[in-house]
């Protein structure tokens, strides 16, 4: 029961960070203008761009967008994608749902995909995120850049902290389900030796009264 609970623990964790990278993904402040004039400041994301004073605009040709952008949106819908998809298989290997006529093993090893693609779903927005950051910062410290210099915006922290979420719970659900595969393979070999005396046959001395297995008998 106690490793069900951990699962479920886990498995919270690693969602609540998805839904922080979906609200990262569509945001539209992964940068902002670092104007002082607030009136005109210009706040940009991976799919549009805002000013305060303006409407939004909306990146309408994906090729005229700069490398690290397309890259960045690819590594964060991958992200998504690779989240949603743990969410499905770990809920199947939970020890708590039935899957058929499923072995705890089975499920154990279920639950461990789910986990390492959790970890896999945090590693793809980690970079996308610290690669967009990254660039960022090099505009910014660059004097001979002469566009628009841009500060980071919360979003990039918001996806920083649902990145390290997701890796979080995706091994918690790995570790518990390698330990939950060790306690099975100590109980099985405890039942086994068990079974084992239990079915050893025995010697009745009749002069002591005692009773002797084969094994110790020779």
């Amino acid at each position: 029961m106690a490793s069900s609970s951990f699962q479920i623990s886990a498995l919270v964790l690693a969602a609540l960070g998805i839904i922080i990278l979906l609200i990262a993904t569509v945001s539209n402040s992964w940068k902002t203008s670092s104007s002082t004039n607030t009136a005109s400041q210009i706040y940009e994301g991976l799919w549009m761009n805002c000013a305060t004073s303006a409407q939004c605009k909306n990146f309408y040709f994906f090729l005229s967008l700069e490398t690290y952008i397309q890259a960045c949106r690819a590594l964060m819908v991958t992200s998504l994608v690779l989240g949603l998809l743990g969410i499905l298989v770990t809920v199947f290997g939970l020890e708590c749902t039935q899957l058929g006529n499923a072995t705890k093993n089975t499920k154990a090893k279920i639950a461990m995909i789910g986990g390492m693609v959790f970890t896999l779903s945090g590693l793809s927005s980690m970079v996308a995120i610290s690669w967009y950051a990254s660039m960022i910062t090099a505009q910014f410290f660059d004097s001979l850049y002469a566009g628009t210099k841009y500060e980071l915006g919360y979003a990039l922290y918001i996806g920083w902290a649902g990145s390290l979420l997701s890796m979080l719970g995706g091994m918690l659900l790995t570790f518990s389900c390698k330990g939950s595969k060790k306690q099975e393979h100590r109980n099985y070999s405890y039942h086994s030796a068990a079974t084992q005396k239990a079915t050893e046959p025995c010697i009745y001395n009749k002069m002591s009264e005692t009773v002797t297995s084969a094994k110790d008998y020779v």
